[in-house]
């Protein structure tokens, strides 16, 4: 289900799922805010999967929750500065 396979392909994957989270994530948001945006998206599917591709982009330390708002981390850099 993370990776693309002959049975998924990548669009419904947690990777394709993550990269359309990201297109979304621009500036900084609520989790309720972001899925009100993203629920009716066909790779998404469902508020489970929705949640399983932010717990997958947290643990490899492409988005941080702060103060209630998700973010995009840039390598190297603090994006708020």
């Amino acid at each position: 289900m993370i990776l693309p396979d002959k049975n998924i392909i990548l669009q419904y994957s947690i990777l394709g799922s993550g990269s359309i989270i990201l297109k979304e994530l621009r500036t900084p948001e609520t989790v309720s805010s972001l899925w009100e945006k993203l629920k009716n998206k066909r790779e998404i599917q469902s508020f489970e999967k929705f949640v399983l591709t932010l717990d997958f982009l947290f643990t490899v330390n492409i988005i941080e929750f702060q103060n209630g708002l998700l973010t995009i981390k840039v390598k190297g850099h603090d994006k708020r500065s």
